[in-house]
């Protein structure tokens, strides 16, 4: 019986980031979801899970674009990651 030869194991090196992520809902249907800690990204989903997909591969592209250029990745603080408060403001436009 012949041996198989194993290839040793390449280990894959991740980073892992958390942040909050808004799920808002579109006037149209679906969801808007936004990263406060990443501005400009921003995406949508006729559901919550594609939203969630979505909103995961425009973060991880988000990430590569700025390692690319070197650019700091924002990171959440413990604080960060509390609540956000969420009211109606009613504007007066002066005519």
């Amino acid at each position: 019986m012949r041996k198989r030869k194993t290839l040793p194991s390449t280990a894959v090196k991740e980073t892992v980031y958390t942040y909050t992520v808004l799920f808002e809902p579109a006037a149209e249907g679906g969801y808007t979801v936004t990263v406060p800690m990443l501005p400009g990204v921003l995406t949508v989903g006729y559901t919550v899970e594609v939203a969630r997909a979505r909103a995961t591969e425009a973060i991880r592209g988000h990430i590569k674009v700025l390692r690319k250029y070197r650019q700091p990745i924002p990171q959440e603080r413990a604080t960060a990651l509390r609540r956000p408060i969420t009211e109606r403001l009613r504007i007066a436009v002066p005519a």
